[in-house]
């Protein structure tokens, strides 16, 4: 395997746990990967906000985006950084809170069956070689650990109310890399 802990941690990846977990429901295996977008605030890259949002350490205060996310609690399974580093806030096997209201292929509560992977970024602007590179990394390794079956953006399972990875996700670079 790629790397993973028994207890689901990426072992290339900088752990950063969050709270904003729980458990799955028995039973249920993960079968997708939800590919999402952020940056805080909006279009700035490279500073510690996104960690402190999913660690609910995020000073409302200090930037006026910010209080309309006061009181969100809100995880990812993993972020990938425009440098590629990637940060991981959930182990695999515990529920992340990314996709809220949610379904693929009519079954609703996205956030049971799938891990969600955060770039860096905005739905415009081009995302860095490197986030490319380790999101690849990311998935390769899911698929050598869990049954997952589909690979979709965020828009894909929340359409009208999310648009992510957003058109300057590039989905046809990142198969050729999946697959190369």
């Amino acid at each position: 395997m790629a790397g993973w802990t028994s207890d689901g941690w990426l072992r290339c990846a900088r752990p950063v746990p969050s709270s904003n977990v729980d458990e799955r429901p028995q039973g249920v295996a993960v079968s997708l990967i939800i590919m999402h977008n952020i940056s805080l605030p909006p279009g700035e890259y490279g500073g510690a906000d996104v960690e402190a949002l999913f660690t609910n350490r995020l000073d409302p205060c200090r930037h006026p985006y910010f209080e309309q996310l006061r009181g969100l609690r809100l995880s990812a399974h993993f972020f990938v950084r425009r440098d590629g580093e990637i940060v991981q806030f959930a182990s695999v096997h515990q529920r992340a809170w990314h996709a809220g209201v949610s379904s693929w292929k009519g079954v609703e509560r996205c956030n049971d069956f799938s891990v969600g992977i955060e770039l860096e970024g905005t739905d415009d602007d081009p995302y860095s070689d490197a986030q490319y590179s380790a999101a690849a990394v990311v998935v390769r390794a899911l698929h050598e650990l869990l049954p997952v079956e589909d690979i979709v953006g965020h828009a894909d399972v929340a359409p009208g109310r999310k648009t992510d990875p957003g058109p300057a996700f590039d989905w046809p670079r990142f198969r050729a890399l999946l697959a190369g």
